[in-house]
């Protein structure tokens, strides 16, 4: 009796900024691999997230990429541009839509383009626990008339309803062949990398209505210890001494208070103890340095 065959491919999770793609991922990979936040824009480079669905001894490799929108500045287009390029070899591509806030300019711009280019989608209405039913068969029927998408489907990212389905469908329709990556792996992003992505969650979380945008986080430091447990340190780096007070808090709270949610969540991710070190730097032109670009995989002449 011949073993069944094994399934791989990639899905790319594309749709307009805070629309839940990366909340979407996380429920479907069953761990976190892309960071979350009420701030739009947190996604800022492409993030694999893989999942494994034993029935069709498949893996699924999921494409989470930045809210696509119109930009405005350099950082703004290589973070679309990095959306895009997600979307070219995909073999299946996943517009997801906000069903509180509907089809807007964002998302309608993603259609028109997807169809300029030939491509079909699955449209998954997200939020749909924050929407009346009769609402959401007018966006339903509202979006899919614009003749593109193969499947609907309907789902909340928050709490899980509706991915089980969605995740079986997309493992189904996977092509035959190899898996990409270990059986054990769920994604592509370097654990220096995610812990940094970690940090800057938690400076979203607790500052996001204070802080502007302009803010990023680096790993200098990776040091495995003696009794298994990891140092870390980190640079948080702003524009002006205006946002590093904001960051710091009175007598250093804040920072003291990012530190200790990240490193909580760290250690849940990575099981073991986590000794976590955050530095807040002011550098002007990290948001013109093209090094830091180069970092987060994203194309500084985009």
């Amino acid at each position: 009796m011949n073993e069944i065959a094994t399934r791989c491919g990639f899905i790319a999770v594309v749709g307009a900024p805070n629309a839940g793609k990366s909340t979407l991922v996380n429920q479907l990979v069953g761990t976190k691999v892309s960071i979350v936040s009420p701030k739009v824009q947190t996604t800022r480079s492409r993030v694999l997230g893989i999942a494994l669905v034993e029935e069709w001894r498949a893996q699924v490799i999921f494409v989470d990429t930045p809210g696509i929108f119109q930009p405005k500045r350099r950082f703004e287009r290589a973070m679309v541009q990095a959306a895009w390029s997600g979307v070219a070899d995909a073999d299946q591509i996943v517009l997801v839509v906000d069903a509180e806030r509907g089809l807007d300019d964002n998302s309608q711009g993603i259609i028109d383009r997807l169809k300029e280019a030939g491509r079909r989608a699955i449209l998954v209405l997200n939020k749909i626990d924050l929407v009346k039913r009769d609402s959401l068969l007018a966006l339903t029927a509202k979006v899919d008339a614009a003749g593109l998408f193969d499947r609907v489907f309907m789902v909340s990212a928050r709490n899980g309803d509706g991915t089980k389905d969605l995740l079986a469908f997309f493992a189904e329709g996977l092509p035959e062949g190899p898996w990409h990556f270990p059986e054990d792996q769920v994604s592509d992003m370097p654990m220096r990398l995610l812990a940094a992505e970690i940090t800057r969650e938690q400076v979203f979380h607790q500052l996001h209505q204070e802080l502007p945008y302009a803010v990023t986080v680096e790993t200098e430091q990776w040091l495995e210890k003696d009794d298994g447990s990891v140092r870390i340190d980190q640079i948080v780096y702003v524009q002006r001494d205006s946002q590093k007070a904001i960051v710091l808090g009175k007598s250093g709270r804040q920072i003291k208070s990012i530190g200790e949610k990240a490193r909580v969540e760290l250690e849940e991710i990575m099981e073991r103890r986590v000794h976590l070190f955050l530095h807040v730097k002011v550098r002007e032109n990290w948001l013109d340095d093209r090094q830091h670009y180069r970092e987060l995989g994203l194309d500084f002449d985009a």
